[in-house]
């Protein structure tokens, strides 16, 4: 399969470049070239920059039986990869995400076919309030063009070694320390974290299978809280913690995978199951992402709390 993948040398596109490869695709890069350019010699590359709205370097090359889109978050940047790109490719996949769905009156377990939130399309500020309904308007503009031929893929949060977020290593180092915990939330709430390997597995199966629709991609097998989380991480790391809970009020705002909504966090993967998405178990996630982590030497974390702050918080 000849394979365009727009990005492709960070994190969720590392990825699903390296399993692409491993699955014997031929890929073609486009991106910016400044995050991994020593990554995947010898893979073709094509440069330029969505943001200012250079994609001239697609107007060339190809057919591709297939396109990943793992760089668009603007109505713009896909209407203009997609009018350079014409019809010289098979398929578009585009990686969304869960933020698309509204959280009103939201159910446990639901599926693909839960309310999104409405498009947006006035603005390219990305925010905690733009950046959901603007991929509601990409996934609307791919599935216009594309039709049959387009593939959208919801991501819920996705962790993994390599990843440029703090949230997931905050919890893996934090509970390798051990000791005593502050979580500003109740332990019990539900979390879904999706290790990125298994996001790239289920990307390049249904480029492979060819198929249409929609996949909620969400992980891990085995529904686990934020405590058990904590607890799991203490456990690979061979260290000891006790969880206490601390009022929300003293922890800085989007502390590291603390929601409001739990519904969000017991959504369905079954739809994305049943066609091939894996299910590494959490603990061999959290191993990679400790070993990762000490190795590129545990710098230090923008998120969560300092050591200072939660040893005052605790009372020493």
């Amino acid at each position: 399969m000849r394979l365009l993948v727009l990005g492709g040398t960070s994190f969720v596109g590392r990825a699903i470049v390296t399993e692409a490869l491993r699955a014997g695709f031929s890929v073609t890069l486009f991106n910016r070239g400044r995050t991994g350019a020593g990554l995947f010699p010898g893979v073709p590359r094509l440069f330029g920059d969505r943001d200012s709205g250079d994609c001239a370097a697609l107007r060339d090359g190809g057919p591709w039986d297939a396109v990943v889109d793992v760089s668009g978050f603007l109505p713009r940047h896909v209407g203009q990869a997609m009018d350079a790109l014409g019809d010289r490719v098979g398929r578009y996949l585009f990686v969304s995400s869960h933020a698309v769905y509204a959280t009103e009156g939201l159910e446990p377990g639901s599926d693909e076919s839960a309310p999104r939130r409405r498009p947006v399309r006035d603005t390219e500020v990305l925010d905690g309030s733009t950046y959901g309904p603007l991929k509601v308007a990409c996934e609307d503009d791919v599935l216009a063009r594309y039709g049959e031929r387009a593939t959208i893929v919801r991501p819920g949060k996705v962790v993994g070694p390599y990843d440029p977020m703090d949230t997931f290593p905050y919890w893996v180092r934090r509970a390798a320390r051990g000791g005593r915990v502050a979580v500003p939330t109740d332990p019990r709430q539900p979390v879904q974290v999706l290790d990125v390997r298994d996001l790239a597995c289920l990307v390049v199966q249904l480029l492979a299978d060819d198929r249409p629709g929609a996949f909620q991609a969400v992980g891990p097998e085995v529904p686990v809280t934020l405590g058990g989380l904590i607890e799991t991480c203490a456990r690979v790391a061979g260290s000891s913690v006790e969880v206490v809970r601390v009022p929300p009020e003293v922890a800085p705002p989007m502390f590291p995978l603390v929601r409001g909504c739990w519904a969000a966090q017991r959504r369905s993967a079954a739809r994305a199951r049943a066609v091939g998405l894996p299910t590494t178990p959490l603990g061999v996630t959290v191993g990679d992402v400790l070993a990762w982590d000490r190795g590129r030497g545990e710098p230090g974390l923008g998120v969560g709390f300092s050591v200072e702050e939660e040893r005052v918080l605790l009372g020493g």
